[in-house]
């Protein structure tokens, strides 16, 4: 029974949100089905505790109770256009239908009407029409610096009746006819509203949030807002020339070519540096990018949202798209608006005819402006940067040199020597690429120059990217002039065929020898992409005497080496819980229930890779599996990384 009614409940959420004709009106009707249980017209709302502020809530915030990253606590309330009787369960009657000066004081904006009086507005207002009525909160007003209301209730109240003008639509808009990107001329000379209407359910007037809405009136509708609001007359450029703490800015804005788009029509979002943003950053490196109107632009433009969004649309992290083509994650913790999860907006919506305006005290600088350097020095894979420099690879990584960089994660050097030796400085300028590749652009056997004059062969997995024995472990980091690859392990470029690796290492000196009575040795020299999981001395000594005599037959021994020999090429980093190899004889690969131990992975070869292991695999069956080498080097892998 408690499944069917949560299943009936399911349903009729989904019913009501997809009848719902704006995102508004979906959040609306989810909180009445949250707040039916208290009776007819209740609608559940999310409160900040220690604010004023309630939300209507969709599904995702009533299960997660949290705003801005703060706990909420629901409270239940009358609908928008009802009210209380007393006696009577949940919010039974509809509010009285008044003219909009006496609905004024029904919803509680009194002190929006005691100014309509004061200006000389009531006439008006309680008079015939049909007026949309945008009326500040009682908190509102109160939250008004005291010179500016000053200002507005003692210029022989124009100014305030031109104000509240301003907030006024000579015409009825209910919540449904505020769609997103629309302007309607005010009764204050015309100047236009900006409406806002977002897709959690948050619409905006000028920035200002709707927190009563649909309040109808005999000659209109009232809509609550949260801020008084003024009137907009320039464009976003405009405000940025006329701001003494944007003057760097300014200049920028000059420099790159931008000042058009700012002052041409668009509804954009800027999170416009200060002066003080500006002077955080190194001398040298914001002349490097101040002289460079590449970068300058890219910089500028990370700074700009595609579409408008004021502060209050914001209520959780919004990963959103920049001019630039990255994005930001803009979002909030209780009162502060976050960008990437710092707390660095000082002032936030100020409103131009093409967008809006957040003031930053930090100059958000994208990957896309920096040099190589700067991307590994601020990234995770500060072993690497640290050995980079150290081997004296440091104009590699701060010119304009069309590079690719290959960066070992931490845990690649954990139990290496990190001496500056001369192989550990060929080793590392193996690690940078002549050209600047994204590894979308990479493919299955391309082979990339490093500059240490070695090519370094790409391997295409289905869940993995490798150069070598190197697994891409991130995104691509792309700067300025060079990219870095985060990759899992420092490279281990091929040094010879398979043959050539197994007689280099003396823990194979008894497996060279099987080969070579086996007739192998050919096998392993010539071209091919083999796997072979190689036994060590150690596992040949372990074998019982009556096996190892077994082996004293050609023919056998070469079936038993063949089991070990992959005809794929898989390094560790590749592997998956469901990879699998097929042995060069073919058989089917299948689960076997113990764990071989592999002792060291990924040693490269110029046709195949060997995995060392310290266990002889015997045939089960007359099949063949290798899932156990397989779930082990995942196990190495996951290590890894």
């Amino acid at each position: 029974m408690k499944r069917l009614t949560l299943f009936a409940l399911a349903i009729t959420l989904i019913a009501t949100v997809f009848a719902a004709k704006t995102p508004y009106q979906a959040v609306l009707q989810h909180s009445r089905i949250r707040g039916r249980a208290r009776g007819p017209n209740v609608c559940a709302m999310q409160k900040i505790p220690g604010t004023d502020k309630k939300y209507f809530t969709n599904c995702k915030q009533w299960y997660h109770r949290k705003i801005c990253g703060k706990p909420t606590e629901v409270t239940y309330e009358c609908c928008p256009g009802y009210e209380k009787v007393i006696g009577e369960k949940g919010c039974p009657a509809a509010l009285p239908l008044v003219n909009i000066y006496k609905t004024l004081g029904v919803i509680g904006a009194t002190t929006t009407k005691m100014y309509s009086e004061r200006a000389n507005l009531q006439e008006e207002i309680e008079g015939p029409g049909s007026f949309t009525f945008f009326a500040p909160s009682n908190e509102a007003w109160a939250a008004l610096p005291t010179e500016i209301l000053d200002a507005l209730v003692s210029n022989v109240n124009i100014e305030l009746l031109n104000a509240l003008h301003y907030h006024m639509i000579n015409k009825r808009l209910t919540s449904d006819d505020l769609k997103h990107g629309a302007l309607f001329p005010s009764m204050y000379q015309d100047f236009d509203v900006h409406i806002q209407h977002y897709s959690n359910g948050v619409v905006t007037v000028n920035c200002a949030r709707l927190v009563k809405t649909d309040q109808h009136a005999t000659n209109g509708i009232v809509h609550v807002v949260d801020r008084v609001i003024t009137a907009i007359t320039n464009n976003v450029n405009s405000l940025i020339d006329t701001d003494d703490d944007l003057d760097t800015l300014r200049t920028a804005v000059a420099a790159a070519g931008l000042t058009s788009l700012l002052e041409n029509e668009g509804s954009y979002t800027i999170f416009a540096p200060t002066n003080e943003a500006f002077e955080k950053i190194p001398p040298e490196t914001l002349t490097r990018i101040l002289g460079d109107p590449v970068a300058l632009k890219d910089l500028l433009n990370y700074h700009i949202l595609k579409n408008l969004h004021c502060s209050e649309s914001i209520v959780a992290g919004t990963p959103l798209e920049t001019l630039q083509g990255t994005v930001l994650e803009v979002g909030c913790d209780g009162e502060e608006m976050t960008i990437n999860g710092k707390a660095i907006v000082t002032q936030r919506d100020k409103i131009g005819t093409n967008g809006v305006i957040h003031y930053v005290n930090e100059l958000l600088i994208p990957d896309s402006a920096k040099t190589l350097l700067e991307l590994v020095e601020e990234s995770v894979v500060t072993t690497a940067s640290r050995l980079f420099k150290d081997a004296g690879l440091t104009d590699h990584l701060i010119g304009s040199e069309a590079v690719t960089l290959l960066a070992p994660l931490n845990d690649a050097f954990k139990d290496k020597s990190l001496a500056m030796t001369p192989d550990m400085k060929k080793l590392l300028r193996n690690h940078i690429l002549k050209e600047k590749f994204s590894s979308k652009s990479l493919y299955h056997g391309q082979e990339l120059e490093t500059l240490g004059g070695l090519k370094l062969r790409v391997f295409v997995f289905r869940n993995s990217l490798c150069i070598e024995n190197a697994c891409i472990a991130a995104h691509d980091k792309n700067g300025r002039y060079a990219n870095m690859f985060i990759v899992d392990q420092i490279l281990a470029p091929p040094m010879g065929t398979v043959m050539d690796v197994l007689k280099a290492d003396d823990r194979f000196s008894t497996l060279v020898g099987a080969i070579q009575r086996a007739g192998l040795s050919e096998l392993l020299n010539k071209k091919g992409t083999y796997t072979f999981f190689a036994p060590t001395n150690a596992a040949f000594n372990a074998m019982p005497r009556a096996d190892l005599n077994k082996l004293m037959n050609p023919k056998e021994l070469a079936n038993l080496l063949r089991y070990h020999i992959g005809e794929e090429f898989l390094v560790s980093g590749a592997v998956t819980s469901h990879t699998r190899v097929t042995p060069l004889t073919g058989d089917k690969l299948e689960n076997h229930s113990n764990m071989v131990p592999v002792v060291e992975t990924d040693l490269m070869a110029t046709n195949g890779v060997v995995h060392a292991v310290d266990v002889i695999i015997k045939p089960l069956r007359n099949k063949m599996n290798l899932n156990i080498f397989l779930a082990t080097l995942q196990m190495i892998s996951s290590r890894r990384s």
